[in-house]
């Protein structure tokens, strides 16, 4: 499909009403070009929300949506980590099978870094000031130094990776969709130390973590939510949500979990104690708004989608 225009979603949440009244639509930011999409990144000390578009990645100013930059030549772009003590981004080019790193204050690219086959999710993590690339074509992870852009190493997952996140201790954890498991990374041995099935949930796509009550939340294809103990891959409920999901996020100031799912809504859940969820509000967005990016400083959710031919940017709000 040609695109011509690429556009966000933007859902602004009210922790303290979210259950009072429902979310609408109220604006679009239409982004000019052509290329697919992926998933988008918030830099929140920087303001800046990093757009994956094709063969190239757009730079918004978070606040006002406009247009701020561009880091070019990203082929198959998927995904932008972020390494704020280096000035360094991440971009993982699925096309080229290599991650290029740009200067997070000039958006200038500094190299180029190979990994395995179509490197899709990255992620970075600040236990070991390490970006892990996560190759879909290759069943693995590759673990490049923030600092110098030197490969660190390669591990081997066994299955197919999804999205990934890091708690910050030296752990990260990845969906493997077609295993439907999670895996436990230790970033610092580079080694997977733990295999977990997400049953009931069936081909787990996105991720979120609760670091405070160790919990992982679980998109799954299969229409649910999982609840998984960080500690002992124990998935502790499930909740449903909508068709298609591709992206999860966690606030825990309101307590509230989304799941964007590309039959065109947001499922909102609340956490009413660890183990413990109910469905807050179903936010209508748009077909193909799966993908999702949270601002935790003013509550705004970045999502990218396709009406008619092209690109749009929803703001859905109270």
């Amino acid at each position: 499909m040609q695109i011509k225009v690429l556009a966000l979603c933007v859902v602004m949440l009210s922790s303290s009403s979210f259950a009072k009244e429902g979310y609408s639509v109220t604006k679009k930011i239409p982004i000019p070009g052509q290329g697919g999409f992926d998933y988008l990144t918030v830099d929140e000390t920087a303001r800046r929300l990093y757009v994956s578009h094709g063969t190239q990645v757009e730079v918004l100013d978070v606040d006002t949506g406009a247009i701020v930059g561009k880091i070019p030549h990203t082929l198959g772009v998927h995904g932008v980590a972020i390494a704020p003590e280096f000035g360094r981004g991440f971009v993982s080019d699925g096309q080229s099978s290599a991650v290029t790193i740009f200067d997070l204050k000039t958006l200038d690219t500094l190299g180029e870094v190979p990994t395995g086959k179509k490197p899709d999710a990255i992620i970075y993590d600040p236990a070991t000031s390490q970006v892990l690339a996560f190759n879909g074509g290759s069943d693995s992870v590759t673990v490049i130094s923030a600092k110098d852009g030197k490969v660190a190493g390669t591990v081997d997952l066994g299955g197919g990776p999804e999205f990934a996140v890091a708690d910050g201790d030296g752990y990260v954890f990845n969906n493997l969709e077609d295993e439907s498991m999670v895996v436990k990374i230790d970033s610092r041995k580079l080694s997977v130390v733990q295999r977990w099935p997400t049953a009931p949930c069936q081909s787990p796509s996105s991720m979120a973590l609760d670091k405070k009550n160790r919990r992982l939340f679980i998109g799954c294809r299969s229409r649910v939510m999982a609840v998984m103990d960080v500690d002992s891959g124990k998935v502790v409920t499930t909740v449903p949500i909508g068709d298609h999901v591709d992206a999860t996020a966690f606030d825990p100031g309101s307590g509230l979990v989304f799941n964007s799912n590309g039959e065109g809504t947001i499922t909102v859940i609340h956490q009413d104690d660890a183990d413990k969820y109910s469905v807050a509000e179903t936010v209508r967005t748009l077909p193909r708004a799966k993908t999702m990016a949270l601002d935790h400083k003013t509550g705004k959710l970045f999502l990218s989608t396709v009406e008619n031919g092209q690109f749009e940017v929803l703001v859905v709000t109270r």
